[in-house]
């Protein structure tokens, strides 16, 4: 496989990656609007938990992104602290490609 084919399938797993993390963001925007009128059961209230801390570890990986040198930095630092990507982007890209 060519370099340009390797950067077209990484583009597209991505892609697929944020779309999901949106989608679960969207998810998080509605259970705190029910949370305004009703009580949210235990399983809700993990969810918010679980979707706010990836829109938290989102942040930091996005900045060092930002940095001069971010694109080199991001994928060490993501060697050494996995925990730093939001849970959609820890699926590996072959889930994310079957999911099509």
């Amino acid at each position: 496989m060519s370099t340009v084919d390797e950067i077209k399938e990484a583009i597209q797993i991505n892609k697929k990656r944020l779309a999901q993390e949106l989608q679960e963001s969207k998810e998080l925007v509605f259970l705190i609007k029910k949370s305004i009128t009703t009580n949210l059961t235990d399983e809700e209230k993990a969810k918010v938990k679980e979707q706010t801390i990836d829109i938290c570890k989102a942040i930091p990986a996005f900045t060092v992104f930002m940095l001069p040198g971010g694109a080199l930095l991001l994928p060490l630092l993501i060697k050494l602290i996995p925990d730093i990507l939001p849970s959609a982007f820890r699926v590996d890209g072959e889930d994310i490609i079957e999911k099509k």
